[in-house]
């Protein structure tokens, strides 16, 4: 029973997003010594849409998160599709498992509230610290970190080790240790691209997500068709989140113009928006989505993946957020199971049931979102699904469920029955 008493902590933690927040809370509410490392100082950007469904919402509910509008936490109805010349609003479905509204809120704000959480909950962050390698047995291993701390004055700071029995890597598509380890991403995964940026806006109170499916160089009668979709999440503090994105079914770059389409397309925005030159804070940045588990396996010598790290993106909408406090709260439970046993084969075994928990949970799902990304790479079908998808409400809101993730997973309507029916017959992978 070593591992319950030696090194620095019974779990590293390596980053502190939402997969090693989630992680962190859990494992500190159930009382074990977590240390969470972190290369940044909070508060701290994060290229993302910011907006939460209904799913995310559940699980931080289950942390038992606060979520005051007065602390920049912003509801939402649903979504908003724009496309084809149609716009249609789609509610968040009404369903016994998740909430009927959505969220958003800035990174910057949600990533820090949720690492306080899990302060709260015991577990130790230490910031200005970035996580080099791993430590490993000469059995391959892993037992702690190698870290470099960063001094106030930004300048390099002391080198120093941290061990634990567990590592968890929630380190982002990066994935540092998990590389170290020999854990590679796979080339056969969809891989997204996100840019973003913000708006001062008088609609930053506007009640739907809005999504863009088609994106113009100009008056859409007489204008050009700009690759990927867009949209605009209102986040309540005068600004908007307003960004565009685009999907490969492989894991090769796209060499698109992200910054050249996304000036072409505010050009043509609604004037309602005033999403203006004046108006833009900040510079657009961008950000690499792993999608459809793009990197397994997600346990490997005592080191668990969370989040981007194992690629734990839809590959239907590019969502992230639901699925890494998700990760996180399985992966808890799995190292509780892990830590509670008394002989190195039981505590191996319990950490071994990890992988298998997250392909049960996703991993047909996410099959089913790479069949779907191939589909939509041909700007044919995806302009044909647009034009005649969109003014039919009954398939409309079957593919908002399923694009979504917002469908019942056991019992609901026939909707959620086909889908869950669809996500359990696909093999994962």
């Amino acid at each position: 029973m070593e591992w319950k008493t030696s090194g620095d902590a019974d779990v590293i933690v390596v980053g502190a997003g939402p997969a090693g927040s989630s992680t962190a809370h859990y494992l500190a509410q159930l009382g074990h010594r977590v240390l969470v490392l972190e290369k940044a100082e909070f508060p701290r950007d994060k290229v993302c849409g910011d907006g939460l469904t209904p799913g995310a919402v559940r699980e931080l509910l289950l942390m038992g998160m606060p979520m005051d509008p007065a602390d920049g936490w912003m509801r939402n109805k649903g979504l908003r599709v724009v496309g084809g010349g149609h716009t249609i609003h789609l509610p968040w479905p009404e369903t016994t498992t998740y909430p009927n509204y959505g969220m958003a809120k800035a990174r910057t704000g949600l990533d820090e509230a949720l690492i306080r959480h899990a302060q709260a909950s015991g577990a130790t962050l230490i910031e200005n610290t970035t996580v080099t390698e791993p430590i490993q047995l000469r059995s391959g291993r892993i037992v702690g970190v190698k870290v470099r701390t960063k001094n106030p004055d930004g300048s390099r700071g002391e080198e120093r080790e941290y061990r634990a029995p567990i590592v968890v890597d929630a380190g982002g598509v990066a994935a540092r240790i998990a590389t170290r380890m020999g854990i590679e991403k796979r080339d056969d995964r969809p891989m997204g691209v996100a840019v973003r940026t913000y708006f001062k806006t008088p609609r930053h109170n506007d009640e739907w997500m809005e999504s863009q499916l088609e994106l113009w160089d100009g008056p859409r009668e007489a204008s050009n068709l700009l690759p990927g979709y867009g949209w605009i999440f209102a986040l309540g503090d005068g600004t908007a989140n307003v960004g565009l994105g685009s999907v490969s079914s492989t894991a090769k770059a796209t060499k698109l113009d992200y910054r050249e389409i996304f000036r072409a397309w505010m050009k043509n925005a609604p004037e309602s928006w005033e999403f203006t030159e004046e108006n833009q804070l900040g510079p657009l940045k961008s950000a690499a989505l792993p999608m459809a588990y793009n990197r397994k396996p997600h346990y490997h010598q005592g080191l668990i993946l969370v989040g981007d790290a194992g690629g734990m993106v839809s590959p239907f909408n590019g969502e992230g957020i639901t699925y890494a406090l998700k990760a996180g709260r399985i992966a808890a439970d799995v190292i509780t199971q892990a830590l509670a046993r008394t002989s190195a084969y039981g505590h191996e075994k319990a950490l071994r049931a990890y992988p298998a928990a997250m392909a049960a949970e996703h991993g047909g799902y996410f099959s089913l979102g790479k069949v779907f990304v191939k589909l939509i790479e041909n700007p044919d079908v995806m302009r044909l699904c647009t034009k005649y998808g969109l003014p039919r409400p009954t398939l409309m809101r079957f593919v908002h469920k399923l694009l979504s993730d917002g469908y019942e997973h056991r019992g609901g309507d026939s909707m959620d029955r086909l889908i869950a029916t669809l996500a359990r017959i696909v093999p994962a992978s």
